[in-house]
């Protein structure tokens, strides 16, 4: 069964949908645009860590020695902590690790990164060290000779930055060419339209084939059967903003949900 939005469904962009989308989007643009790039290039999933501790964020590092635990139990979380050989157990503050994937588009044979593609997270767009980071990383990129393509398709969290871009829709689209920098291209877009389509940058010379996010958005819509997990009955979270709540309430309604 197919979204009943036109083209972003506001409702995939629940906290506990949004990894499963991500995820899903990611391996569908790969299994897109692989076929259609052979033999001139190779598009592969790539996978970000990021370690985020109490002092702050940085890549993670593997420890150098494991120790097996002893055959001493240690007592559950919560309870208090028995002195154990002189001993007390005690609880140590855990990094979290954050995982981010996201697209290279390579040169076969010479392997070199022509294009990076991302699809931002909750995590890129509120304040804090992962948004820090990933910020530091597209600044390095913006300055080298490789084409980047930045798909934001959440409205929650502030956007990245661009130069003259206006605030007049809810998700975004961003093309850098490497050779035409600082000037890009921005496809700004509200939860009326249609995804817009758009090319995707190569080597010059190189046919660039069209990318058409919609479509497949839809594809693993109805291949994950998101229609059996988003509750359409209610408000889609975060929340749209008026008219587009009553739009999209009116839209619900003519397709056959009724609201609580």
């Amino acid at each position: 069964m197919p979204s009943p939005f036109p083209g972003m469904d506001p409702y995939l962009e629940h906290p506990a949908l949004w990894p499963d989308v991500h995820n899903s989007l990611i391996a569908a643009l790969r299994d897109e645009l692989a076929p259609r790039l052979r033999p001139r290039y190779i598009v592969a999933i790539e996978e970000r860590l990021y370690l985020i501790t109490p002092e702050g964020a940085g890549w993670p590092i593997r420890a150098d020695v494991a120790v097996a635990p002893t055959s001493e139990a240690l007592p559950e979380s919560g309870r208090p902590g028995p002195l154990i050989r002189g001993a007390r157990v005690v609880e140590v503050p855990l990094p979290e690790i954050l995982r981010e994937t996201y697209l290279e588009v390579r040169a076969a044979g010479t392997g070199e990164v022509i294009t990076m593609m991302e699809i931002l997270s909750p995590t890129n767009k509120r304040p804090g060290e992962p948004r820090r980071l990933y910020e530091q990383k597209r600044t390095l990129l913006l300055g080298s000779r490789t084409h980047l393509v930045e798909i934001d398709l959440l409205r929650a969290g502030e956007p990245m930055p661009v130069m003259g871009d206006g605030r007049d829709g809810h998700y975004r689209i961003l093309i850098s060419r490497w050779e035409q920098r600082p000037r890009a291209l921005l496809y700004v877009f509200t939860v009326r339209d249609s995804i817009p389509t758009f090319r995707l940058p190569l080597l010059p010379g190189d046919e660039e084939p069209e990318v058409d996010l919609g479509r497949l958005l839809q594809t693993i819509y109805e291949r994950a059967a998101y229609d059996l997990r988003v509750r359409y009955e209610e408000e889609p979270v975060p929340p749209l903003e008026p008219p587009f709540a009553e739009w999209a309430a009116a839209l619900l309604r003519e397709k056959g949900y009724r609201r609580r």
